[in-house]
């Protein structure tokens, strides 16, 4: 059984990633601006781009990780992303991940996101913590996080990256 579906907010649609936006996947993965608190490999070309399109199809047929295409309601064009992964052992707690176009950035499109993505977390996977891992110079990072309610963890650090700290919002009660 497939876990993945499309989520509707006010102004947004989070839909499944197509081939067609893999000119939107180069940039976000690529721009500089974008990728200066994340390390990650950038998809430069249209192949890299399809491929990391056909790794991330993949992730979802499998239910290893959801990844959501971030549009306005009413258009198609890729503004961002926001995702579910790195799920623990016993599918209780999960990564949540995110990029945004320095273009939409500042207009609550994250936020309305990151809300959404929550909730779909905790009410339709049932998960126990969502974590997320962000570099600690991040600001607007760190500020989104904390609006939503995660709280830094003391002392876990990212083994993959020692300049992130890591935030993990628990399942309200």
């Amino acid at each position: 059984m497939n876990l993945f579906n499309v989520i509707k907010t006010e102004r947004l649609h989070l839909r499944k990633l197509k081939p067609s936006d893999w000119e939107a996947i180069s940039y976000l993965r690529s721009d500089t601006d974008v990728n200066k608190f994340v390390k990650r490999p950038p998809a430069e070309t249209q192949e890299k781009a399809m491929a990391f399109i056909d790794k991330i199809s993949q992730a979802i047929d499998t239910n290893t990780s959801l990844y959501w295409v971030i549009t306005e309601k009413d258009k198609d064009q890729m503004l961002g992303s926001i995702s579910l992964w790195n799920f623990s052992e016993d599918r209780k707690t999960a990564e949540v991940g995110y990029d945004l176009n320095p273009i939409s950035q500042g207009k609550g499109i994250m936020d309305e996101s990151l809300k959404s993505i929550i909730r779909f977390g905790f009410n339709t996977l049932n998960l126990d913590n969502i974590e997320a891992y962000t570099q600690k110079n991040n600001t607007a990072s760190i500020n989104l996080l904390e609006r939503n309610g995660f709280k830094l963890v003391v002392g876990k650090q990212d083994p993959d990256n020692l300049k992130n700290a890591v935030y993990k919002l628990k399942q309200p009660k």
